[in-house]
């Protein structure tokens, strides 16, 4: 019968807060309008606005514990498969596997990598030591460098 309607000056607004881009020591960059952030994107998924802010040591990094492992590992199996010549393939890619399942759970709880940059990484050094050469030192040496650049930064 009644249709009953808020008043203009009575009705509920939503103001989103002001967004700072931050470089990875704290300092303000620029402030990112509201209407770029996504909602509909989980609470630590990073941006395109503020991937730049990641760093290369925490984009490209690995965690020191994980790259000395990923290296003695590789230089285990490769030694193995050079003398066995290449009958214990099989049980190289199985100990790649497990290798990959443990780096990302190193870059996740050590190095505060987030699920995507993890995975992709421990992809990486399983798919790296899985090939029947030395070649995850390649990557792991660096990777472990950028990562003791990134705790020293973080400290």
């Amino acid at each position: 019968m009644f249709k009953q309607t808020k008043p203009e000056a009575i009705q509920e607004t939503h103001v989103q807060p002001t967004i700072l881009q931050t470089t990875d020591d704290g300092q303000t960059l620029q402030q990112v309008p509201p209407s770029l952030d996504a909602p509909d994107c989980p609470p630590n998924a990073i941006l395109p606005q503020t991937a730049a802010s990641r760093g290369l040591a925490q984009t490209f990094g690995l965690d020191i514990r994980a790259a000395i492992l990923a290296v003695i590992v590789d230089l285990m199996i490769f030694g193995g498969e050079v003398s066995s010549l290449e009958t214990l393939l099989p049980l190289g890619i199985c100990a790649a596997l497990v290798l990959a399942f443990i780096v990302y759970k190193i870059q996740m709880k050590w190095h505060k990598d987030d699920h995507d940059s993890a995975l992709i990484k421990a992809m990486i050094i399983g798919l790296l030591t899985a090939i029947p050469v030395p070649l995850t030192p390649i990557i792991a040496v660096p990777g472990g460098i950028l990562g003791i650049i990134s705790a020293i930064r973080r400290k």
